[in-house]
């Protein structure tokens, strides 16, 4: 087969074959919601007849991905963004090492994952030649580095052909500070073969008690915090309650402490889990709870409890409200309000009938978010973004490639 292009001519599941370079800002040793999206895009492609490439920093040399070449570009800091801390490369040193990969690897598209973060996706879109798509993750309610940067930024957007959001919240967001940018709305999307109600639990999970089950990084914006009050308020009310945490954080001694401190049972801490092992969490548990503080711009962990059959109780937070329907799916509260957050949970935990309506349609609704349908959708934006090249004329091409030998 040579380096693939003797599929050029052959139709695929998802459209004719293309070389696709997926590019990351974040660690990709750590664990998150972007780089998981990239994960199982990459995944798809794959299996779908397409090629994938993946650039992203890492912060170990042994990360690797099976469904995908992965080249590690930079080594990541921690930086303060957003409530949270990105895991990024900071370095702009990067355009030889890239423009060799590049060369040699012949893109049909570049498809970059915010692409107005520092370093690494901004030095390949400046210095890339095809078919170049953005996607935006984030939500915030101001941003300093786009309302100061826009002048410096607004030349990177000229280089994206296509633009995609993963929610109505995050394209307000970008649209907020590029008014006449066009951005078109496709989901994150879920495995539905990962995610289902037919994984098999944790046995020892599965007993007299009622599972309340939390899943992220514990940090503020999660709203742990909340969680953590409200299940001291209900601990009266639904003795068989327990609660189960599962993922790790700068926050994790705080929220030890206070569950020493309060004396509060039937609390397992899991830490970080394999993403293997995570879907039995979700088949162990009878409530998933979402208590975000504000600043989520869709949230995945929503997309695996919906396909998990779970009744979801969360903040409404423009990312939520972007997934759920509150009286369907879930029962929403408003945010960094414990004590709703408590009554919504009793409601919930004392309601057997109405835990199994929200999760019947919790699951009819899942399937909407399928990698199938979403990674098909990303394709077609993919043959839009080549066509746009090659409609570009030839002086436009021409300066554009000298902009980026400068």
């Amino acid at each position: 087969m040579g380096d693939g292009r003797s599929k050029s001519g052959l139709e695929t599941t998802l459209g004719i074959f293309m070389r696709v370079g997926l590019v990351s800002p974040y660690d990709f040793a750590s664990p998150g919601g972007v780089n998981d999206h990239v994960r199982q895009l990459a995944r798809r492609l794959t299996e779908t007849g397409h090629e994938a490439r993946i650039f992203a920093p890492s912060s170990r040399a042994d990360v690797g991905f099976d469904k995908a070449r992965f080249y590690r570009i930079g080594t990541p800091i921690a930086v303060p963004a957003n409530d949270s801390v990105a895991r990024i490369t900071l370095s702009f040193h990067l355009a030889n090492q890239v423009a060799a990969i590049v060369a040699d690897e012949r893109f049909d598209v570049l498809h970059f994952h915010e692409p107005l973060m520092p370093a690494l996706p901004m030095t390949m879109l400046r210095m890339s030649t095809t078919a170049n798509v953005g996607t935006f993750h984030a939500y915030a309610r101001s941003n300093v580095g786009y309302y100061y940067g826009r002048p410096l930024l607004q030349p990177y957007l000229g280089h994206l052909h296509r633009a995609i959001a993963v929610s109505e919240p995050a394209r307000a967001f970008v649209n907020r500070y590029f008014p006449d940018f066009p951005v078109r709305v496709i989901p994150n999307g879920i495995d539905l073969d990962v995610y289902n109600p037919d994984v098999t639990p944790i046995r020892h999970l599965r007993d007299d008690n009622l599972n309340i089950l939390f899943v992220g990084r514990l940090e503020k914006r999660k709203g742990l915090g909340d969680l953590l009050r409200a299940y001291r308020a209900i601990t009266t009310r639904i003795p068989h309650a327990r609660l189960i945490i599962v993922g790790d954080g700068p926050l994790r001694g705080r929220a030890e402490a206070y569950i020493a401190r309060h004396r509060l049972s039937n609390v397992l801490m899991a830490g970080y889990v394999p993403e293997t092992v995570k879907p039995r969490y979700y088949t162990s548990a009878d409530i998933f709870c979402a208590p975000a503080t504000g600043a989520e711009s869709f949230g995945i962990v929503l997309l695996e409890a919906l396909a998990s059959g779970l009744p979801v109780v969360a903040t409404e937070v423009p990312g939520y409200m972007s997934v759920l329907e509150s009286g369907k799916d879930s029962i929403t509260v408003p945010p960094k309000n414990w004590r709703e957050l408590a009554a919504s949970l009793v409601i919930l935990a004392r309601d057997a009938e109405l835990r199994r309506r929200l999760s019947d349609y919790a699951l009819h609704k899942a399937r909407r978010y399928s990698w199938d349908v979403v990674a098909s959708e990303i394709v077609g934006v993919y043959q839009e973004a080549r066509k746009a090249l090659a409609a570009q004329p030839a002086v436009a091409l021409e300066v554009s490639r000298v902009h980026n030998a400068v």
